[in-house]
């Protein structure tokens, strides 16, 4: 009897863990019931739908052409890198867009970093930009512009990262390196990274359950520096902050927690090990990178640069994580991207 008690109970809690580490599906925008399509989209390879915003000047009349990939629970509505006074002295047209899972475009249950790769090409062809075109990548989105110069480099004018995530289980980074980097960040946030690393399949539940510190980004308590701090409550006092209030609408899975998956998962290349992308300098990569940044260990971005000296490095100092709204900055990434200014 004592056996059966425990095997009804032991069969129940596997019952109960099963659930609540499987994620709900998601909203998808469009369906039965699911948030309204408000955005223009392209119906990309698969059949998924991928939602855009287009930027600055027209297309026909633009110099150059950009697509910016947002970050961590963003979405096409950033565009804020892009000033309109950049827009017209420079005669750029930028596209942003809602990455799989995020705000209106479909989840992708298969993404990966090449993927991703795929779903910018996809989007600069439908939209005619041309056989050449420029990509810009903040904080996550920073990670799929490595894979851009990975897997399409021939489609690139030139290329930004901005801050970009840093994935902590690369082979290129020595070990005491990335171990010492590793262990700067909240307790919490190294727990978070560690669940998408190794069991990605409890990404939700960790993210969601409410007996441990779950990611602190995810909580709003991220390790913002003095700067970030006060630029923040500048942007919130001009009202400049960007809306974010439809980014997870199909979901937190399939956006925010996919996203975590993805990025801090197991890449298929390594950035080290990447070849200089243009020959005869017809473009240029750049890596801007604030020192006082608590979210993206600058001792890691340093290495990168040290190993790939064809990346131009620019370090910001007294900078954080958000360093891109001080003064002159937006305007410097753009003219050093475009123009070749230093």
């Amino acid at each position: 009897m004592f056996k059966t008690i425990i095997s009804v109970l032991l069969i129940g809690f596997l019952g109960w863990a099963f659930q609540a580490t499987r994620p709900p599906p998601p909203n998808i925008c469009g369906s039965p019931g699911g948030p309204p399509i408000t955005a223009p989209k392209i119906k990309l390879r698969d059949g998924r739908h991928l939602a855009y915003q287009e930027n600055g000047v027209s297309k026909e009349m633009a110099k150059y052409k950009l697509v910016f990939i947002h970050g961590f629970g963003s979405g096409r509505y950033d565009a804020t890198i892009l000033t309109p006074e950049i827009a017209e002295e420079l005669g750029v047209y930028l596209v942003t867009f809602d990455k799989p899972g995020y705000g209106e475009s479909d989840p992708d249950p298969k993404r990966t970093m090449k993927s991703m790769a795929f779903d910018i090409e996809e989007l600069a062809d439908q939209l005619g930009l041309g056989s050449k075109f420029y990509v810009i990548g903040y904080s996550m989105g920073g990670q799929a512009v490595w894979s851009c110069l990975k897997y399409i480099p021939h489609r690139l004018a030139g290329a930004t990262l901005v801050a970009p995530v840093v994935n902590y289980w690369l082979p290129g980074f020595p070990a005491h390196l990335c171990n010492e980097a590793y262990y700067e960040q909240f307790p919490q946030d190294q727990w978070a990274v560690r669940v998408a690393h190794y069991a990605p399949w409890l990404t939700y539940w960790w993210n969601t359950q409410k007996w441990f510190p779950a990611s602190s980004v995810i909580a709003g308590k991220a390790k913002f520096s003095h700067q970030d701090i006060e630029l923040i409550t500048m942007l919130h006092a001009s009202g400049r902050l960007m809306p974010k209030t439809n980014v997870k609408q199909q979901g937190e899975f399939e956006s925010i927690h996919r996203d975590m998956m993805v990025g801090f998962g197991s890449w298929e290349f390594d950035p080290m090990d990447l070849q200089k992308p243009f020959l005869d300098n017809e473009g240029s990569v750049h890596l801007w990178q604030g020192d006082d940044d608590g979210l993206v260990p600058v001792t890691l971005q340093r290495y990168i640069a040290r190993r790939l000296s064809w990346i131009q490095y620019h370090e910001v100092s007294g900078g954080g994580h958000l360093f891109l709204y001080s003064d002159g900055v937006r305007e410097a990434i753009f003219k050093t991207l475009l123009l070749g200014e230093k």
